[in-house]
């Protein structure tokens, strides 16, 4: 190809020698190129190197931008090989392990618990199956006892003075009411106790009267009237398995509830009521009561059948679950963990009847529907 056809001289050749034109002249046409042609040599074609303020450097530009000065630092000059630098950059800290996961913890002191348990267990289940009479009085004293720890704790973080001395002799009077005649003397025991409240209460100054009287009547309602429940489970003929029963439900359900929250328990149930109640707890508890409901139903109770069972440890668990978050509700206004120290690893007396109590009408309930009450 011409090189002429490129319009200008081509790039990247030195030009003619020094006995030729000089630097810059024009062809002299053939004689030129055939003279010259030989002495000309190719050399390796140098890019061009644009002048400063070019595309390129606009590009190095934003380079720097993006290095430490647009950080606001002073560009350090590498060191050279084997020279140690005076300001080294700080290394990048190395990973730090991973926290060991802390073991959960299971809130209380489980030795005393259980023994204490296991203590009132063999307590209970002994005065059922031997005396009955035995066993309406520890439920008497029982009521008497959570009467003295709900009026105590009112009175010390609410100032409410809710006459103890009527609610306890109508309390135990109401529970041997209810073994003895029932459902009737039950109800005639309770108005009796709320009368006697209200008369006691008119021996003190006036102020405060109205409040401490309604604390009265809800503790008597709370505490004897239902446990008048269980003493009218026992008079059935197979009245010790029905109480045995229901103190069964109600303990496997907690148990359940307990084991299964603090072991799975990931979605809080009533946050603020009982931040320690989890849904999973809340399953376990069904699952576990309803397995022990068609046990005991089968084997326990006369003419009781599995389906039974089901039914009346689904319920169990939905009465225990709301009454214990009934008593943390009122704990929680109170300002207070526990109702007592009665029982080490367990708190006080209340704090075991928190799911008995409502637990209680219920179970009496669905067995008379069930199986009849005699």
């Amino acid at each position: 190809m011409n090189d002429s056809s490129w319009g200008a001289p081509q790039t990247g050749y030195w030009g003619p020698s020094d006995h030729g034109p000089g630097q810059g002249a024009a062809p002299a046409g053939p004689a030129y190129d055939a003279h010259y042609a030989q002495q000309t040599r190719p050399v390796p074609i140098v890019p061009d190197v644009p002048e400063h303020g070019g595309d390129q450097d606009v590009e190095q530009g934003a380079a720097r931008l993006s290095g430490p000065l647009f950080r606001d630092e002073m560009p350090q000059a590498r060191p050279h090989p084997g020279e140690v630098p005076q300001n080294p950059e700080p290394m990048p800290h190395a990973p730090q392990p991973a926290p060991a996961p802390q073991k959960k913890s299971a809130g209380r002191d489980l030795g005393a618990a259980i023994g204490v348990g296991v203590g009132l267990g063999v307590v209970i289940v002994a005065s059922l199956f031997v005396v009955k009479a035995v066993f309406v009085g520890v439920v008497a004293v029982a009521v008497v006892v959570g009467l003295w720890e709900l009026t105590k704790r009112l009175e010390e973080r609410k100032g409410i003075k809710a006459p103890l001395v009527p609610l306890a002799i109508g309390g135990a009077a109401m529970v041997v009411a209810g073994y003895a005649r029932g459902a009737e003397g039950a109800w005639v025991a309770m108005a009796l106790t709320t009368l006697a409240v209200l008369v006691w209460r008119m021996t003190a100054p006036p102020e405060g009267y109205l409040k401490d009287v309604t604390a009265g009547v809800f503790a008597a309602f709370y505490v004897p009237f239902l446990a008048t429940f269980v003493a009218m489970m026992l008079t059935a003929d197979d009245g010790p398995w029905r109480v045995l029963t229901f103190l069964l439900l109600t303990v496997v359900s907690d148990t359940g509830a307990y084991a299964v929250g603090w072991r799975f328990g990931t979605h809080k149930l009533a946050p603020r009521i009982s931040p320690g109640k989890t849904r999973e707890g809340l399953l376990g508890a069904i699952g576990f009561a309803m397995a022990a409901g068609a046990l005991c139903m089968q084997f326990l109770i006369d003419d009781g059948s599995w389906w039974q069972g089901l039914l009346l440890g689904l319920a169990v668990a939905a009465s225990a679950t709301l009454g214990d978050l009934g008593e943390s509700m009122i704990k929680r206004d109170l300002g207070i963990k526990d109702m007592g120290t009665l029982l080490p690893g367990h708190g006080g007396i209340m704090d075991r009847l928190d799911s008995l109590l409502p637990t209680a009408p219920v179970v009496w309930l669905l067995l008379v529907l069930f199986v009849g009450s005699g």
